[in-house]
């Protein structure tokens, strides 16, 4: 984590250095890098403890060599098909070996405390930037006097939000695991029983309440679920709320704003699917609010696209606690699918334009997928032969 951290850190800030068209100067941009910059240099700084050499020692004795691999034990409890077709095998194998009690000494509990209370600092300083970021582009596009941006600006919000996941993947688990007590089926903030059809139904209950208090309904659209009983895989439950409950959001307000908030008793139904597959679970969430016109599906994936009415920002956007508009900001669809292919899933959406939408987030239960890293080659040439095509985003 200390070494990893600063790297990834230190890559963003070169980036946000290095934007195309003086975005790298707008106002809320320059905020953002000085926060990364802050940060680097907050862990940088931490001074490492001098551990004696007979702790070293210790501490190292044991992983010179490897044991010999034994099954599993978390495949114990899967019911063993006879199907040829569902057959279950080993699909991996855990390393064990016994670690002799060490005393740790005063100046590494003492450092290991500073360490965590500098990423919960990083954690906290970095909780505004999805917005701030958000009011770069405006300001961007306002210097500009253009409703256009390019793909090469829509390539790096999606490269610099996925390291915030993972940043913020990172950090959390390190804090949950040094500071939380021990919660059933959870390591750290990864639930190992996650219950989809409990993060579902608080989805709809959080999407709902969000939808009247916005329309000023007494009652929203109803929200019908269908699950196979009740399905638990390994997943961090924040991220799987946050998507459903982005993509209810987009569903309750395009039936809202179909039918009108004078049809209350007869809003079409949203459904909610939850499939258990081999390899995925996939949540399809269908709606009848109009659907989307062909020409506009591509667009649903760049950030500041909504085809709703744009909200401006509120003066406290750069807040820790800023809560986004029900719609109008444009970011949910991009965010929530870069948060379901963080883990190997995906996200999709299928309209049909006069009737409705179909979302399906598929969420991969084999836990056999990398973190994506991604890294990036900038060139800014002016000479150079290909040309990103400009995307017009509806403000």
């Amino acid at each position: 984590m200390i070494e990893e951290l600063p790297i990834r850190l230190a890559h963003r800030v070169k980036e946000l250095d290095e934007l195309p068209n003086n975005l790298s100067k707008m106002p809320s941009i320059i905020k953002v890098k000085d926060w990364y910059a802050q940060s680097f240099q907050d862990l940088i700084e931490l001074q490492t403890p001098q551990i004696p050499t007979t702790i070293k020692q210790r501490l190292y004795s044991k992983i010179e060599e490897l044991p010999p691999s034994i099954p599993n034990p978390s495949l114990a409890n899967i019911i063993k098909s006879q199907s040829s077709l569902h057959r279950s095998g080993s699909i991996g194998h855990r390393y064990y070996t016994s670690l002799d009690d060490v005393e740790c000494s005063p100046e590494i509990i003492e450092y290991t405390d500073q360490f965590v209370k500098t990423i919960e600092r990083v954690k906290r300083r970095h909780d505004p930037v999805v917005t701030t970021v958000a009011q770069g582009i405006l300001e961007y596009k306002e210097y500009l006097n253009s409703p256009l941006i390019d793909t090469e600006v829509q390539q790096f919000l999606d490269r610099f939000y996925m390291s915030r996941i993972g940043i913020r993947m990172l950090i959390g688990q390190h804090v949950a695991l040094y500071r939380g007590p021990s919660t059933k089926n959870y390591v750290g903030v990864i639930c190992t029983k996650t219950n989809i059809r409990e993060v579902a139904q608080d989805a709809i209950d959080n999407a709902k309440f969000i939808c009247e208090d916005h329309y000023g309904l007494f009652k929203a659209p109803e929200v019908h679920m269908f699950c196979p009983g009740d399905i638990e895989f390994m997943y961090v439950p924040s991220h799987l709320s946050h998507m459903i409950f982005e993509l209810l959001k987009n569903s309750l307000r395009a039936v809202v704003e179909r039918y009108g908030p004078d049809y209350e008793d007869e809003y079409p139904p949203i459904k909610l699917v939850i499939a258990h597959g081999k390899e995925d679970i996939t949540i399809k969430i269908s709606d009848e609010g109009g659907g989307i016109p062909r020409s506009g599906i591509p667009l649903v994936w760049t950030y500041m696209y909504t085809t709703a009415q744009a909200q401006e920002l509120e003066p406290g956007f750069n807040q820790s606690d800023f809560k986004a508009p029900m719609a109008g900001f444009g970011y949910g669809l991009p965010i929530s699918r870069l948060y379901a292919r963080y883990f190997g899933g995906d996200l999709k959406l299928i309209s049909m334009e006069g009737y409705g939408t179909d979302v399906y987030l598929h969420l991969n239960r084999l836990s056999n997928s990398d973190e994506p890293l991604i890294y990036y080659q900038f060139d800014s040439s002016s000479d150079s032969e290909e040309q990103d095509e400009p995307i017009e985003i509806k403000l």
